[in-house]
């Protein structure tokens, strides 16, 4: 009985051990809002390619160095912090035509799968929340670099780019087509910071 109780015991730290270095190896961040960038340009009437940005981002991913496909991010974006430089145009897109802000205040994208497509590259797919719709967009997604912070040792950070396509009238939002394009091209970079 003893030797039964003995075995139980070992193989209950050794499944406990295991489970701690799976929790170990997925490592938790929190997206730095001082150094993320979430870019978006559109074509007009042919002749060029307007950008804009997204002001206020946060969110955060999990990083399994050992399992990559099984990481995960979650960006939640402020639609009312969208940016062309130029006013006018800004409080147009943020009306009813277009991104509704008063409607819906957020565009959320959460990762459901991770494919990796290189040593330091994948093709992360989520699911974009944007006007009132949900619907799969991928994004080709490069790690940049990980490590201690260059000035404070005691943080670690990651970063990455991402580029992407989407068709914005497949979110509800076909306002001026195809004189105002309707693919819209997503540009992203992001640092985050590892959590204790």
């Amino acid at each position: 009985m003893r030797h039964v109780t003995t075995t139980i015991i070992a193989s209950g730290i050794a499944i406990a051990a295991a489970f701690a270095q799976t929790v170990q190896a997925a490592e938790k961040f929190i997206l730095d809002p001082t150094h993320a960038s979430v870019l978006f340009g559109v074509s007009h009437l042919g002749f060029s390619i307007n950008y804009g940005r997204f002001n206020t981002v946060e969110g955060a991913f999990t990083l399994d160095k050992e399992a990559p496909e099984k990481s995960s991010v979650v960006v939640t974006i402020d639609a009312a912090s969208l940016d062309t430089s130029h006013e006018k145009r800004d409080e147009h897109l943020r009306g009813a035509d277009f991104f509704d802000v008063a409607k819906y205040p957020n565009l959320v994208y959460k990762s459901t799968s991770v494919k990796l497509t290189g040593e330091k590259t994948a093709v992360v797919t989520g699911e974009l929340s944007l006007h009132g719709v949900t619907k799969p967009v991928p994004l080709n997604v490069t790690l940049l670099s990980t490590g201690p912070h260059p000035r404070d040792a005691t943080k670690t950070v990651a970063g990455f780019s991402a580029r992407g396509t989407l068709k914005r009238s497949d979110f509800g939002m076909a306002y001026g087509t195809p004189l105002v394009g309707d693919e819209v091209e997503i540009i992203i970079s992001l640092e985050a910071i590892k959590q204790p």
